[in-house]
């Protein structure tokens, strides 16, 4: 048996990280300024992670969902703590598209509506609902193609509110700041009207805060950026440092009704460890206030650099994108294959940078002379 090949893949073999560092079989260190998809929030290989996941492993990986885990209650707790949202209640489960899911069923189950507004350029996931709401055809099999979904330019309020008061809308789904589209970012005036307009239709207002949340905006979310308060909130990504895992924070609004959701690994003992464990580290090392502060130091630093192929940079905290007036994929392999450091990319001619939340302002000055010398 071989892979099924739909991954194009950089020949590096990667089996060592540290921090914001990962090394390859042969041993050559590369800065890692993408977190592998930015799943990875506290660094690589961190010793309280490791020391809480290898505690939880040995007493239990895992039993189901059909007894009491207090991890889960600990790890709701703590998640409400730190996100603003204690009056909010929690699902888990593996995955952002997941999360994305039963987010759409939670709401369709509450309207009892089929239609979904979702911005163009938007990424939600590859499953069945998540995708549908994804603006890329490419993804979109015939059989999650079922016309539930009206794609609309993103800060253009007008045609968010006629489509809402045409009726028949199940939820909006929004990216504060998009990922896969090119770190596009919502506006505060168009996403506080389109909040109000969805509170006066009586839509839920689903925030998908996978790739710009838990902290890698420089607040705990990105819609807090916003002066926003969804009615649900997906994330998964950073939430357990690499370990599989999403969520779902749900309003007080929504009546949980047994069997209404559920999952056979969600929410498991060696996830929830690991869950907790990211928080410890997160607050303990002040990591959101880093992303802040580190992320504005970084996109300063790019936007000086005098080369006629950098058109823009944009983003908030540690979630960057470098606009260029070239493809970026020969700069990307060549910051891979000569400079030895890892970023993303969006669309044909954006750079994607996001790194673990640790970044230090040292990393950002060898990232800058890297980046120099492929430009």
């Amino acid at each position: 048996m071989k892979l099924f090949d739909v991954y194009p893949l950089f020949d590096v073999n990667i089996v060592k990280g540290k921090g914001c560092k990962v090394w390859d079989a042969n041993g050559q260190e590369y800065l890692d300024l993408y977190g592998g998809h930015a799943v990875i929030s506290i660094g690589h290989s961190h010793p309280h992670y490791i020391e809480k996941v290898t505690e939880q492993l040995n007493r239990l990986a895992f039993y189901s969902n059909s007894v009491v885990n207090t991890l889960q209650v600990e790890l709701a707790e703590r998640l409400g703590r730190a996100s603003g949202y204690d009056d909010y209640q929690l699902f888990l489960i593996n995955s952002g598209a997941e999360a994305n899911e039963n987010a759409l069923k939670l709401a369709s189950f509450k309207t009892g509506n089929v239609r979904v507004l979702s911005a163009e350029k938007a990424f939600h996931g590859r499953t069945s609902l998540a995708v549908e709401v994804t603006h890329n055809r490419k993804i979109v099999a015939p059989i999650n193609d079922n016309h539930h979904v009206r794609f609309l330019p993103l800060n253009d309020l007008e045609p968010w509110v006629r489509e809402l008061s045409r009726g028949g809308i199940a939820a909006v789904i929004l990216e504060c700041i998009q990922g896969v589209g090119g770190i596009q970012m919502a506006t505060p005036e168009f996403a506080q009207k389109l909040a109000y307009a969805c509170q006066r239709y009586h839509v839920p207002l689903i925030a998908d805060e996978i790739q710009c949340g838990y902290g890698r905006s420089g607040k705990f979310f990105a819609h807090q950026w916003l002066g926003i308060k969804p009615d649900i909130i997906t994330m998964a990504k950073g939430i357990a440092n690499g370990f599989p895992m999403g969520a779902v924070l749900i309003s007080p609004d929504f009546v949980p009704v047994y069997g209404q959701l559920g999952t056979t690994f969600g929410g498991n003992h060696l996830a929830c460890a690991a869950a907790l464990a990211t928080i410890d580290v997160m607050e303990q090392e002040k990591l959101v206030d880093n992303a802040h502060e580190v992320g504005n130091y970084l996109m300063s630093e790019i936007s000086k650099l005098d080369s006629e192929k950098v058109k823009q940079v944009r983003g908030r905290g540690l979630m960057i994108g470098i606009e260029l007036n070239v493809e970026h994929k020969e700069i990307r392999r060549s910051l891979i294959e000569q400079e030895h450091c890892f970023t993303g990319c969006a669309g044909t001619n954006i750079l994607r940078l996001l790194p673990p939340l640790c970044l230090t302002k040292q990393d950002v000055d060898d990232f800058i002379q890297r980046f120099k010398r492929v430009l």
